[in-house]
Order: structure tokens, then sequence, then C-alpha cells
């Protein structure tokens, strides 16, 4: 990888690590299977996905921190991060640029993938 390359993956790592773990600077969008757990399941799976570190080529080829799977209530859910404009309306012109961009964190039911 250049160097530029990694300077700009590392940087996006690290803004959708600080959004993932904060649910701060972004929007979280939780799907309906997601949203009916109990409260108490519920909050387990937030902080679940916050606390997410179990990363892998497998499940982070492009090493920006932005997809994985946890397991709560005897169910699979996964959770997955993109990069929108500042208005949603499609890709950030730079995920590597918090001025540009919109993150924004799914959560959902494996089944509902």
């Amino acid at each position: 990888m250049m160097a530029c390359a990694k300077i700009q993956t590392d940087r996006i790592r690290a803004l959708n690590d600080a959004f993932r773990q904060s649910f701060v600077g972004g929007r979280v969008m939780v799907t309906s299977g997601a949203n009916g757990l109990s409260d108490a399941d519920r909050i387990a799976l937030f902080a679940a996905v916050k606390t997410f570190d179990a990363f892998t080529p497998d499940n982070d080829p492009y090493g920006e921190h932005d997809f994985g799977s946890v397991d709560i209530a005897d169910s699979k859910f996964y959770w997955k991060l993109d990069c929108y404009d500042l208005h949603c309306l499609g890709h950030s012109p730079n995920s590597a640029d918090p001025a540009v961009t919109t993150r924004v964190l799914t959560i959902m039911r494996a089944e509902e993938y």
C-alpha cells in the first residue's frame, strides 16, 4: 500500500472507530429486527457494537473497521458503517474528511441483510 493510501485508510479507520464506539458524529440506524429486542438486549447489542474489536482480513479486507457481527439473545446481528456526503444523497467524496462526510451506522439482524 502506498504511504498516502495508508494514511487515508488509517484516518478512515480512526474516524469509523470513534463514531462506532460513541455513536456521536453521525447517524445510527436500527432495523425493526434489532429494534424489536427487549430493552436489556438492545442495550447489550449497542454495547457489543461499540466494543467490537474482532477485525480480521475476512470481515475487514480494507482495514476501515466498517463491518462486524455480534451475537445477542441467541441471534446474529450485523453492523455496517457507510460514508455518505453531508446530505446523504450519495457516497462521500472523501471518507477521511469529516467536513464532507456523514457516517451512518446500521445495526440489523443477520436475516435482514
